[in-house]
């Protein structure tokens, strides 16, 4: 057989291949984002006539714990505490689990809220690490609702169950200890909960933001600044399509499969009966929110993973590359982990949604997108070695890919700005504009690498790392 015929064979199919899943990725997007525009404007215009403050002045408000796993923390942990104590709410407590932190952590906090170690009666309803110096409370009448234990190192999702089970509310809020949360976050996360009567909501997830730059003095966020670093930026412009066009649009078809480990509510009752946090995993805060769908679907219980578009929660991103790789690096390896542990879930139309769309969409489009990524790079090179190309073509495919990109996050910027419009200083607009045109340059080729990465050390790196994220301080 002639090899020429051969190898045209091959590049014919490749071709085909790369253009046709082009197609399919670039559609998703766009269905994404009109599901997701419709989801915030009804939403929007149902919460215009809700009033919070009575949730905030009721003592039938539903009882939330709010869990704060903190692990060398020394830097922000004094005023983050300080922030979710004063939060606007009537139910509520918070538990800081210190993860055998090395730093002086406890110490702080032991000075700073004038704690004591305290008897404390267990019930023990998940496995975890053992305490090490044990529960404190703190002596100001004050800071009744703080809750600080000590225990030896275990991981996130450890000192997460040690939280859930010194919980006595009925719902938890999982959050990373270095967020800031808004003062009205549990009076507008708890709501789903409160909305359907027909359907048993599991899980709620709101808007995450990026404080970096932004004026924060004792736990109050005071002014949002847009960061100088074009790193910083071009993140900020990825979560607003990450959250206001790709989780809002998940969250309507109630087909979401992960809520942001940075802030979530829980329903306490599913996260005990499936196990609480998985240890095992880096990618703990998806694989919960899996494993808890697949219990419902199991069980044949009416639910729903319910999200919201308000920005209530604000951390602190990377603000260079090596530690932005370690993190996407992380969590490539975890949404390897959890789809690989429920791939029984995949195009199983026992599992409703969750199998027969979510699953899949998850699998191609966040799992394999950027391994196909990589070989059509490999394939253009190989294309530009061994083959004439039509150059007019390929500019304008790359052009169309590049202009879709710009659209996209166009798109994204619209319905931050006629929404929330959290960027309200002269000049910002711009920015974020000039941000659009150069964040495919200065962040995707990272993610591509850090995902590749991911994907190597996952199946090859046998000393895999959960990966630290070193802090600057929010109030700096």
């Amino acid at each position: 057989m002639d090899i020429n015929y051969i190898l045209n064979t091959v590049a014919q199919v490749f071709y085909y291949f790369f253009l046709i899943f082009t197609i399919l990725i670039i559609s998703s997007y766009i269905i994404l984002a009109f599901f997701s525009t419709r989801e915030t404007s009804d939403y929007i215009k149902k919460n215009s006539f809700l009033q919070y403050k009575d949730l905030l002045s009721s003592d039938l408000a539903p009882s939330i714990s709010i869990i704060a796993p903190a692990y060398n923390e020394s830097l922000n942990i004094i005023e983050n505490v300080r922030s979710l104590l004063s939060i606007h709410y009537v139910n509520f407590n918070v538990i800081i689990v210190n993860d055998g932190s090395k730093d002086d952590s406890l110490e702080k906090l032991i000075k700073a809220y004038s704690l004591e170690k305290v008897e404390y009666l267990l019930d023990e309803k998940i496995k975890t690490q053992p305490l090490r110096h044990g529960v404190f409370k703190s002596l100001n009448p004050a800071f009744d609702k703080l809750i600080v234990v000590d225990k030896e190192n275990g991981g996130k999702a450890d000192a997460l169950n040690v939280g859930i089970n010194f919980s006595e509310n009925k719902y938890i809020a999982c959050i990373d200890v270095d967020c800031l949360l808004l003062k009205d976050s549990l009076q507008k996360m708890i709501k789903p909960f409160l909305e359907y009567t027909d359907t048993k909501v599991i899980a709620s997830g709101g808007v995450i933001r990026i404080a970096n730059s932004c004026k924060i003095e004792d736990g109050k966020l005071l002014e949002i600044n847009f960061p100088k670093k074009w790193l910083e930026r071009a993140q900020i412009l990825e979560y607003l399509r990450s959250f206001l066009l790709g989780r809002m649009a998940w969250a309507r078809l109630n087909g979401l499969l992960v809520i942001s480990g940075a802030f979530g509510i829980f329903d306490k009752e599913i996260a005990i009966k499936v196990g609480g946090y998985d240890t095992k995993t880096v990618g703990e805060d998806m694989e919960i929110v899996v494993r808890m769908r697949k219990y419902m679907e199991e069980t044949k219980q009416k639910y729903k993973v319910a999200y919201i578009p308000d920005p209530l929660c604000w951390t602190e991103a990377p603000d260079n590359y090596k530690i932005f790789t370690s993190q996407r690096n992380r969590w490539t390896r975890g949404t390897i982990e959890t789809l690989k542990m429920h791939k029984n879930i995949g195009l199983n139309p026992k599992y409703g949604i969750l199998g027969m769309l979510s699953f899949p969409y998850w699998y191609i489009f966040e799992r394999l997108a950027p391994i196909v990524e990589v070989l059509g790079i490999i394939y253009f090179i190989l294309l530009v070695i061994f083959r004439e190309l039509n150059w007019v073509f390929v500019l304008g495919f790359f052009l169309v890919a590049y202009l879709f990109s710009l659209v996209f996050s166009f798109v994204a910027i619209f319905s931050e700005e006629f929404t929330y419009h959290q960027y309200k200083k002269k000049g910002t607009g711009i920015e974020l504009v000039l941000t659009i045109f150069f964040e495919p340059l200065i962040l995707h080729p990272f993610v591509l690498y850090a995902a590749m990465r991911g994907n190597y050390d996952y199946y090859f790196n046998k000393k895999k790392k959960w990966g630290v994220m070193t802090r600057k301080g929010l109030s700096k």
